[in-house]
């Protein structure tokens, strides 16, 4: 089995590949804090109450691959593969790695491993052109080319740091919950942030989808050849107001980890 690991700002998302089937996946808190150690005990709790798996660490595991766009993090994850992983082949996305997805930004090494590995399972599940929309603690968007290249894309503020950022700058508003309210026209002050909140971000998903698209395929071309994927922690939130999104795969980073790893374990 394959174990991927995707670490991000807020969350990080594990998942249990059986061949090209997710078998089992969780989602916690990304602590930069925590230890190479601590990180192993976690993994071993988790994994232990799979079917599947021993209760040793390394039991049924027969390769690793991880992205994570916190270096402190990254670099305990590392030792965790040193210490209790020494004989499973793993592949740590980063420079040199080989991804199959050119990179044609101005400067490539700025773009997120993320962004790439996703653009790499939206070619490989549904060709390009594409946009992908990730919404994490940022909402990113990603345009592949027809010729499955990255060509760059956009970062927003994501929904909960909006939301956060309501609460501490409003004099007036608080924290709320992240839910969809019962009208556009809220009744009251939490209604009426949820209003402003998810029917917001909806819009600007399908406003900046609908330029990048144009984009795309040029004067020429057609703007629904684009296929648009959402993906992410809060794509639900805006999945049903969102009138350009095509698709939604929750795990698109995890099946970009396990193609990236297939790309680069022959040569290891």
């Amino acid at each position: 089995m394959l174990l991927t690991i995707d670490v991000g700002n807020t969350h990080t998302v594990l998942g249990l590949f059986d061949g090209d089937e997710i078998v089992e996946h969780w989602r916690i808190s990304t602590d930069p804090r925590r230890t190479a150690d601590e990180m192993a005990v976690l993994l071993q709790g988790l994994m232990g109450m799979h079917p599947l798996l021993g209760v040793e660490l390394s039991d049924g595991i027969e390769g690793i691959a991880i992205c994570a766009t916190v270096p402190s993090v990254l670099h305990e994850l590392r030792e965790v593969t040193r210490r209790y992983y020494g004989d499973v082949p793993a592949v740590l996305v980063e420079p040199g790695v080989k991804t199959g997805v050119p990179v044609i930004t101005d400067n490539p090494k700025e773009v997120g491993a993320d962004r790439v590995i996703n653009a790499a399972a939206a070619i490989e599940l549904y060709g390009g052109p594409a946009i992908v929309v990730d919404f994490g603690t940022a909402t990113t968007y990603d345009a592949v080319t027809a010729r499955g290249e990255y060509a760059g894309g956009a970062i927003a503020p994501g929904i909960e740091i909006s939301v956060e950022a309501l609460g501490v700058r409003g004099a007036m508003l608080r924290k709320i919950e992240l839910a969809r309210p019962r009208n556009v026209i809220g009744k009251n002050t939490v209604e009426a942030m949820q209003s402003g909140i998810i029917y917001g971000y909806a819009g600007q998903v399908d406003g900046v989808v609908a330029r990048m698209k144009r984009e795309l395929v040029g004067p020429k071309g057609d703007p629904d050849d684009v296929t648009v994927i959402a993906t992410g922690g809060l794509a639900p939130m805006v999945l049903g107001e969102s009138t350009e999104i095509d698709e939604h795969e929750p795990w698109l980073t995890l099946i970009g980890l396990r193609l990236v790893y297939e790309r680069n374990v022959s040569r290891m």
